[in-house]
């Protein structure tokens, strides 16, 4: 199997750079990591982080955009800055795997897709969830029809957050919405398709003195009813309690947690399922999965991308349409 050379762009302060490259190195049949670069004072600012490209080359970033050597980049600098460098290796002919959702502005990301589609190079942005057998088996299982008319999620993903962080939550409009609450927005999409209407609703939790928007909860309709999506930074043990429950006129399916941590990470759900004309407790089962690495899957999946064996399921359209919702669940305008 071909080896991918790879170079990473950044390492961000609160998302999944340090991770994302560990992986890279991880995968030594897959890839082969070549450098990475720094950018926008990282070298001050994610100087705890650093540590895990020790053996490494740094190179500069018009080192990696210019070699034609470098087929692939991860670009993992903070979100705010995401668009703009993304959009770079693009141009530079590179296929691109990004942290998620992009930066902000709506303009910057739309820039960003018109020249995703120009140079027909894989984007692949890291939803983590996207990777995770249980949610993909519960999408499958609602586009072919198994949950009957669906008529409501509940998706949560909520964490503790020290003080510092949640301070720099204020770097956005939507706060935790836009952190964290996109990779539940794409849940939503893809089971639901693009809703009716979007109701925002961002809060301060006043924790510490903290005034960025750290609690965040939107409401999203549908033809069949109305869909919730909540992320707070304030919520004890909110790593645990992380959940997707879909509620469908056959069937009501609870995935939680999400991931919970032992011998690695897993997920659980309880599944009920309508017997006859019962529906007041139906058929139970529960289920566990096996421990599994949160990268592995997501990389070894771009890495196929890139070699050409599968194809991207999420297109540049979907991906500018995921985009635009999470902006209105944030409360930012975007017609």
């Amino acid at each position: 199997m071909r080896k991918i050379r790879i170079a990473q762009i950044g390492i961000n302060q609160y998302s999944h750079g340090p991770e994302i490259f560990t992986s890279l190195v991880e995968l030594k049949d897959i890839f082969e990591v070549v450098g990475y670069a720094l950018v926008e004072d990282e070298r001050e600012r994610c100087v705890d982080k650093l540590h895990v490209f020790e053996g490494y080359p740094e190179l500069t970033l018009e080192e990696i955009l210019n070699d034609k050597g470098i087929e692939a980049v991860t670009v993992e600098v903070d979100e705010i800055h995401l668009s703009k460098y993304a959009k770079m290796a693009v141009d530079a002919g590179k296929h691109v795997h990004m942290e998620k959702p992009g930066s902000q502005d709506l303009s910057s990301f739309e820039s960003l897709i018109k020249s995703v589609k120009r140079s027909g190079k894989v984007f692949h942005i890291g939803y983590m969830y996207r990777y995770n057998e249980f949610l993909a088996n519960a999408i499958d299982d609602a586009k072919t029809g198994k949950f009957g008319t669906i008529f409501s999620i509940e998706a949560h993903m909520s964490r503790w957050d020290n003080k510092k962080t949640r301070e720099w939550l204020g770097t956005f409009q939507g706060g935790m919405m836009f952190y964290l609450g996109c990779h539940l927005v794409d849940l939503v999409l893809r089971i639901q398709g693009i809703p009716d209407e979007i109701v925002p609703m961002t809060a301060s939790s006043g924790i510490d003195g903290v005034e960025s928007e750290d609690v965040s909860f939107a409401m999203l309709k549908y033809p069949h009813g109305v869909s919730v999506i909540r992320t707070c930074a304030g919520e004890v043990g909110g790593f645990f309690r992380r959940q997707l429950v879909i509620c469908g006129s056959k069937r009501t399916l609870e995935i939680k947690p999400i991931e919970g941590i032992e011998n690695g990470l897993y997920t659980e759900q309880v599944d009920r399922i309508m017997t006859g004309n019962k529906g007041s407790r139906g058929e139970v089962e529960h289920k566990r999965s096996q421990p599994f690495s949160r990268y592995d899957k997501m990389l070894k999946s771009f890495a196929a991308m890139v070699r050409g064996e599968i194809d991207n399921p999420y297109t540049a359209d979907y991906e500018l349409a995921l985009f635009r919702t999470i902006l209105k669940c944030c409360g930012v305008e975007n017609e």
